[in-house]
């Protein structure tokens, strides 16, 4: 998997949401200044080399629809953040998300509850 340009991310957030679609149907989720449909077809053509969505013809149109979760693609983002800045250690990035975010203990205790609960 290789990192997602921002309009690219931002198209895949959209087929993320909507499960499948037109071209057509995505540009009014788009943030402004909205794109030209050229543009974002374009993008979903490369978005579907790289191998983040398919489609389906219907009629002379095509739905697309991601292959690659939301699920999956945080996972790959997530780890390449931890790798390049935080020396692919999590119990650091946690400690700097704690820091920044001025977590109180009640909260960092509900974080350690969340961790216990999802390997059981």
């Amino acid at each position: 998997m290789i990192k997602l340009a921002k309009r690219e991310e931002q198209i895949m957030q959209v087929f993320w949401d909507l499960q499948k679609a037109f071209i057509r149907d995505i540009i009014p989720q788009l943030p402004d200044p909205k794109p030209h449909y050229n543009s974002v077809a374009t993008i979903i053509k490369i978005l579907e080399e790289k191998g983040f969505l398919d489609h389906e013809t219907a009629g002379n149109m095509h739905a697309y629809f991601p292959v690659i979760s939301r699920e999956e693609y945080q996972k790959f983002a997530l780890k390449d953040i931890v790798g390049q800045y935080f020396d692919n250690s999590y119990p650091r990035m946690l400690a700097f998300f704690a820091k920044e975010q001025k977590l109180t203990e009640k909260q960092l205790n509900e974080i350690v509850n969340i961790i216990k609960n999802e390997k059981k």
